[in-house]
């Protein structure tokens, strides 16, 4: 079971980083992110298709890697 969880905190974390780095940049430039970004009108706006599905599939991933590390804590104090 010890080695299920862990083989399965593995894959997770992964999977994370590849979710992470594969949402879209939030900035256009490096200026934007030294003076705190745009102040556009519609700088506010909800996520709409791949990159919605990208924040939740990282929410998902990230509560994932929780429980199982959860688990894997539990495991070893046993």
């Amino acid at each position: 079971m010890y080695n299920l969880l862990i083989t399965g905190l593995l894959i997770d974390s992964v999977l994370i980083i590849i979710a992470v780095l594969m949402q879209p940049a939030k900035q256009d430039d490096a200026m934007s992110a030294l003076s705190g970004g745009q102040t556009d009108l519609f700088s506010k706006q909800k996520a709409r298709g791949f990159e919605a599905f990208m924040q939740k599939a990282t929410v998902v991933l990230g509560v994932i890697f929780f429980v199982l590390a959860l688990a894997l804590a539990y495991l070893s104090s046993h």
